[in-house]
């Protein structure tokens, strides 16, 4: 793992640090090719460039996020604005992960992309990859 990624965690609380390795594992479990950095100041995870799933810290909770989770068609991942096709949700205790759900989520955001790597030169339009 990206040892930008760790440190990332050790700025966290003692509870959010064990949500955030928790998720990391289980991320580069599934997406073992997958290239992970801090972007925007929090853990993300690319498929050839394309952002695919990261998590954050926000006032409510530790917030993972999947790019594409708007089409993952599961009512617990909770839609962004609407503008774009991200999803998330946020946990407070580790206990609250459901490992087979994230799993899961994993296998459909390799499965559901939308070109976010592109966006910009594409002035917005936002495009199905697979």
């Amino acid at each position: 793992m990206n040892p930008a990624i760790l440190a990332y965690h050790q700025k966290q609380t003692e509870e959010d640090q064990k949500i955030c390795e928790k998720l990391a594992q289980i991320i580069l479990e599934e997406l073992s090719e997958a290239e992970n950095k801090i972007w925007h100041s929090h853990p993300v995870w690319f498929l050839e460039g394309n952002p695919i799933v990261g998590y954050s810290k926000e006032k409510i909770g530790i917030r993972l996020m999947f790019w594409s989770g708007a089409d993952f068609e599961d009512d617990r991942l909770k839609p962004g604005t609407g503008k774009f096709k991200d999803a998330s949700i946020f946990y407070n205790f580790v206990e609250e992960i459901e490992e087979m759900d994230l799993r899961n989520w994993l296998k459909k955001s390799r499965e559901i992309q939308w070109d976010y790597k592109n966006i910009v030169k594409k002035k917005g339009l936002l495009e199905r990859l697979k």
